[in-house]
């Protein structure tokens, strides 16, 4: 039996593997040992996605969290390769953009293990956003990469995979296999306050954000606009957001609630008028739940959704933001050109594990 070691770390990950470890337990001829790497350590971000979503609890559990990217890395490379030494896989599996990707991605090439990566080929073009280097470099260490869209395939048959000896497969979005599988076991999140009928759905923790007091500034201050002027802002906080947000003496008006586990998110996907994000993930699950969207950042990994009119990219410019929900709020989304595989992405990602061993 092919022995698979699949690496998680962050919410994302243990969404989209949630969906493929489903997969792989059907499947004859493959086996899966799981590693946590801790990356994301509050129970409200990682334990209740496990409770949640189904995932067998993890084989391995390394508890690193905290630190600047260079020592939580370190610290991963250390205990994943100890890992990988004690289990010997026939492959590690890793999935998206952490610091757990590309710790566990380096340490298994180091030892001569084939990687294989989920959401690979994607790329923001912006090198500030350490998610940007990750990506690049786990890329280039895999031995099968499997592309969620047409775009990028092209990303990497431009950076020369054609000339590698690596497999690129476009095999869809394992995120809209678990959007489409867990929709029924949506809920809405625990209130101490009932929440709006009609609001805009809000995230915000990428560094390049919170870490510059400008552009946090300026998003808080869209944040509190839209608020008080278009419609109620919900706000699912991640503590280090909110710490930040403390620190510059940001006055938050908007409708603050504490994080909500998966089910609980699609559950305000599917509910909201528009989506406002600088989030990566959630740029598609506002699209897989016919939602427009807002995202905050410069660039998208998801260009196709700009390019279907689906998606409006701001900066973190506080008129472009207002003016972007103002024209988005409460128009529908169609999925009419089938953009991430049609739920199929986890089936064909095994199909493909069981054959390159």
């Amino acid at each position: 039996m092919q022995k698979i070691l699949t690496i998680i770390g962050a919410r994302p990950q243990f969404i989209k593997a949630s969906v493929v470890s489903r997969a792989i337990q059907q499947a004859e001829g493959i086996g899966e040992i799981m590693l946590h790497t801790g990356q994301h350590f509050d129970a409200n971000m990682s334990d209740v996605f496990f409770n949640q979503l189904g995932i067998p609890r993890p084989d391995i559990q390394l508890d690193i969290h905290g630190g600047k990217h260079g020592e939580m890395t370190g610290r991963m490379l250390i205990e994943i390769e100890q890992a990988l030494a004690e289990h010997e896989p026939d492959r590690v599996l890793v999935y998206g953009d952490t610091n757990s990707t590309l710790a566990g991605a380096l340490a298994a090439s180091k030892l001569h293990i084939p990687v294989a990566h989920v959401e690979a080929g994607l790329r923001s073009f912006n090198m500030d956003m350490p998610e940007e280097i990750n990506r690049i470099l786990t890329d280039q260490v895999s031995d099968v990469l499997f592309c969620p869209t047409t775009t990028a395939v092209q990303n990497l048959d431009k950076e020369g995979f054609g000339n590698k000896p690596a497999k690129v497969l476009q095999v869809g979005d394992v995120m809209q296999d678990a959007a489409l599988l867990f929709a029924e076991k949506a809920a809405p999140p625990v209130s101490d306050t009932a929440l709006p009928d009609k609001f805009v759905l809000a995230t915000l923790h990428r560094a390049e954000n919170t870490d510059d007091p400008v552009r946090l500034e300026q998003i808080v201050h869209a944040l509190n606009l839209v608020h008080e002027e278009q419609a109620p802002v919900v706000l699912p906080i991640h503590p280090r957001t909110r710490n930040l947000i403390a620190k510059q003496n940001l006055d938050l008006k908007v409708r603050v609630i504490d994080p909500v586990g998966y089910f609980e998110m699609v559950w305000l996907l599917n509910h909201c008028q528009l989506v406002l994000t600088d989030s990566g993930g959630v740029q598609k699950e506002a699209f897989f739940f016919g939602r427009p969207c807002v995202t905050m950042r410069d660039q998208t990994e998801w260009v196709e959704l700009v390019d279907e009119g689906v998606n409006e990219l701001t900066g973190a410019d506080t008129a472009r933001i207002v003016g972007a929900v103002s024209r988005n709020l409460g128009r529908r989304v169609v999925d009419t050109n089938q953009l991430y595989g049609g739920g199929q992405a986890s089936k064909r990602i095994v199909e493909e594990l069981k054959a390159a061993r």
